[in-house]
């Protein structure tokens, strides 16, 4: 399909908006796949939050070049589908490392976490990092931690003293 020079400057200004707000970039080959699998992907990225675009090399280039995607420009290379996660930098990772098992022509071919330009093989520590939610529930967990535990320093001899109580208790009910 021919694009006239509009509808290119268009879609590199699209590209370009979510390359500035995303916390990460992932671009992978799609070849060989079925338009209902290219369409499946696509409405489970549209429900997870994550930006999908399949865009020519040379506009895609364009689009990342003022941004911290730069680097990724020469490893533009064959019929790529890019995915921004805006939120969760995991988000996309996941999608792909998901759809992937279902999918086997689907291949990662860049990934970049916040700009920096990461092997194709690190697909499945990224995907591993926690979400918002479960990021923020590890730290409150870490906070609460300590505190508990002097809590529990403080409560021990008090319950202590009425465990021993309890026993002899016990003892002179089994007595009597």
């Amino acid at each position: 399909m021919v694009l006239k020079v509009d509808d290119k400057k268009a879609i590199v200004d699209e590209v370009a908006v979510h390359a500035l707000k995303a916390t990460s970039l992932i671009a992978a080959e799609y070849s060989g796949m079925t338009v209902f699998q290219l369409t499946e992907l696509r409405k489970t990225a549209r429900a997870s939050g994550i930006y999908l675009r399949v865009v020519r090399n040379t506009l895609a280039r364009r689009a990342v070049a003022g941004t911290k995607y730069a680097p990724i420009q020469s490893s533009l290379v064959g019929p790529l589908i890019l995915a921004f996660s805006v939120d969760d930098p995991g988000s996309a990772a996941r999608l792909f490392r998901d759809y992937g098992k279902k999918c086997d022509k689907l291949q990662v071919k860049v990934l970049s976490l916040d700009g920096q330009l990461l092997e194709a093989s690190a697909l499945g520590r990224v995907a591993s990092l926690p979400t918002r939610e479960q990021a923020l529930s590890q730290l409150v967990g870490m906070m609460q931690a300590p505190i508990t535990q002097f809590v529990r320093t403080l409560a021990e001899p008090y319950a202590k003293l009425v465990r021993v109580f309890a026993a002899v208790a016990d003892q002179k009910q089994k007595a009597a």
